[in-house]
């Protein structure tokens, strides 16, 4: 029984944030991956097209989350849904960091405004 123990999570940073990975292949998952993130207060991540349904659930916190141009503030207990070919992007307009729980499959991949391709490790 795989058991993914807070000292044994990886962490990776990028745009600011900070994404805290349990639940990947390398820990023993074989279709999803989850991860916590934290968006320190001032962050401000790029808009990115996924290409895999990805839900997004606040811990603490508080967002302002754009899906497909449209802005919703969230706050904890909230979940979004982050559908396929969806363009998402999230900023901490708060001076407190904000947390996040998020599960995906495993093959995440995010494409910028500019065609750039990101694979981010704790999604695959």
């Amino acid at each position: 029984m795989p058991v993914v123990r807070p000292s044994d999570a990886v962490v990776h940073e990028i745009h600011g944030a900070r994404f805290v990975s349990y639940a990947t292949p390398l820990s023993g998952s074989k279709e999803l991956c989850a991860w916590r993130g934290e968006i320190p207060a001032g962050t401000k991540a790029p808009v990115h097209t996924v290409n895999r349904e990805e839900i997004f659930h606040l811990l603490t916190g508080e967002l302002l989350i754009t899906l497909d141009g449209r802005t919703e503030r969230i706050t904890p207990g909230d979940t979004v849904i982050i559908n396929p070919g969806t363009a998402f992007g999230v900023e901490n307009p708060t001076r407190q960091t904000a947390t996040s729980w998020v599960t995906t499959s495993i093959g995440l991949r995010a494409e910028l405004a500019d065609g750039s391709v990101i694979t981010p490790p704790w999604a695959n």
